[in-house]
């Protein structure tokens, strides 16, 4: 394939990733779903030579695409957030109980599942079968745009009892995958550790540091950076370094890159300190349009990797990137996704209507079952199976890996792509029949 050719596939690809969402808005498609179309009818082109597209070959450039698409899709899902978190408010912290349960609860329980199916139905040892649950694990912020919430539009700040109340089932959706993408880490060192040895070695250390001391780090190092970067562009002394009043929207960039790097320096998560950070920033002066103009720049910049990382994703498919998936891994893949996630997170988020445990309003049983079912899969499992395999030796394993988590990812764009549409309609006409038909039987 000469490189005329190349800019020519690829303008057009990135004309459709332009075109496509407000094409397929109304329909039952997604622009993943379509996007992973043409990069599998690229891929069937004839190409000079051996060359291939495999995550396998290009492990290195594979993980560092992928680790930055998920930092860009973090900062703008910081940024479209629009309900206070604040550390010193108990009733803040109640309002984002559904993430709070879908995290502590559901994530591990989902983790534990995927594990054992691995172990029990596809015989992998259970250090690989503990990481093909880790990577499986995260929700995608980067695929899932469908059903999460708006971004920031400028208008004046709502009150703080009536942010997002009108959509929970989108909160809840939109803040997991903000924070599950950094919270997968510790159970992905848990694999890498356990490969390595027994338990004994590692447990406490792993709890201590990998769990909990990151954890900390990172959301520490991420609410400090989107303040300080907040302070100066609408409250520093000198007009030329309010950017908020000079319309620089890259500051979300900078934000993100520079943010990512002082957690990772120190020794926190990364992933969690961008979004901690995008909140952050969120945080001040709400409802300025400052922040619509930040979290424009970082969609499109969004929009754009996608496009690559899916397109290449199709084009892996006609290079044997399912080559090694067996009817065991195949099984194990749609049980993750479609089994597996909805269960658990449905058992997570169970209770009755109006106030949950912890004071929150508590999802409907009709919001419970869309929120259980959408837990899309993506661009953040192939990142963490690619620094996985960076830090393991797992052989012939890394294939069946690879294969079964290209099938899950497959199966959650097509499946829910498909019915992202229709189904949020139908919870829609259920909710303008009022609170009694949300909250009434499932």
């Amino acid at each position: 394939m000469s490189a005329d050719v190349v800019y020519l596939l690829f303008g057009a690809a990135l004309l459709l990733a332009v075109v496509l969402p407000a094409v397929v808005r109304r329909l039952a498609l997604s622009a993943p779903m379509v996007l992973v179309a043409v990069g599998t009818l690229i891929g069937y082109l004839p190409a000079p030579g051996d060359v291939a597209v495999s995550p396998l070959q290009y492990r290195g450039f594979t993980e560092h695409l992928t680790e930055f698409t998920v930092l860009v899709s973090l900062m703008g899902v910081g940024l479209a957030l629009d309900r206070p978190l604040d550390w010193r408010s108990w009733r803040s912290w109640r309002s984002w109980s559904p993430t709070w349960r879908l995290l502590a609860i559901g994530m591990p329980l989902a983790i534990a599942g995927g594990a054992v199916l691995g172990w029990a139905v596809m015989g992998l040892a259970p250090a690989v079968a503990l990481l093909l649950a880790a990577v499986l694990a995260p929700t995608d912020p980067v695929l899932a745009s469908d059903v999460q919430v708006e971004g920031p539009t400028g208008e004046a700040e709502m009150p703080a009892d009536e942010v997002d109340e009108d959509d929970e089932m989108r909160f809840a959706l939109t803040s997991e995958a903000g924070l599950n993408d950094g919270l997968a880490f510790p159970f992905v060192y848990a694999a890498i550790f356990l490969a390595g040895g027994g338990v004994g070695g590692w447990g406490l250390r792993w709890v201590a540091w990998e769990l909990v001391g990151k954890v900390v780090i990172g959301a520490i190092v991420g609410t400090a950076c989107g303040w300080a970067l907040a302070r100066l562009a609408f409250r520093a002394p000198r007009r030329s370094l309010r950017l908020a009043e000079t319309g620089e929207p890259l500051l979300a960039l900078a934000a993100t890159l520079l943010t990512y790097g002082l957690s990772e320096v120190v020794g926190g998560y990364g992933f969690l300190a961008v979004f901690a950070c995008g909140l952050a920033l969120r945080a001040a002066e709400r409802g300025h349009e400052y922040h619509a103009l930040m979290h424009q720049v970082i969609e499109r910049l969004e929009r754009l990797l996608t496009l690559i990382v899916v397109l290449l994703l199709g084009v892996a498919l006609t290079d044997g990137l399912l080559s090694e998936l067996t009817w065991s891994g195949a099984v194990v893949a749609v049980l993750i996704v479609f089994v597996v996630r909805p269960v658990t997170a449905w058992l997570s988020l169970a209770g009755p209507g109006g106030e949950d445990r912890l004071g929150g309003r508590a999802l409907g049983p009709r919001e419970r079952l869309v929120t259980a079912f959408f837990g899309v899969r993506g661009v953040g499992s192939v990142y963490y199976l690619a620094y996985a395999s960076g830090e393991l030796r797992l052989g012939e394993e890394a294939r069946v890996l690879w294969s079964t988590m290209t099938l899950a990812i497959i199966l959650s764009v097509v499946v829910h792509g498909i019915l992202a549409t229709p189904v949020l309609t139908w919870l829609e006409r259920v909710r303008a029949r009022g609170p009694a038909a949300v909250g009434g039987p499932g």
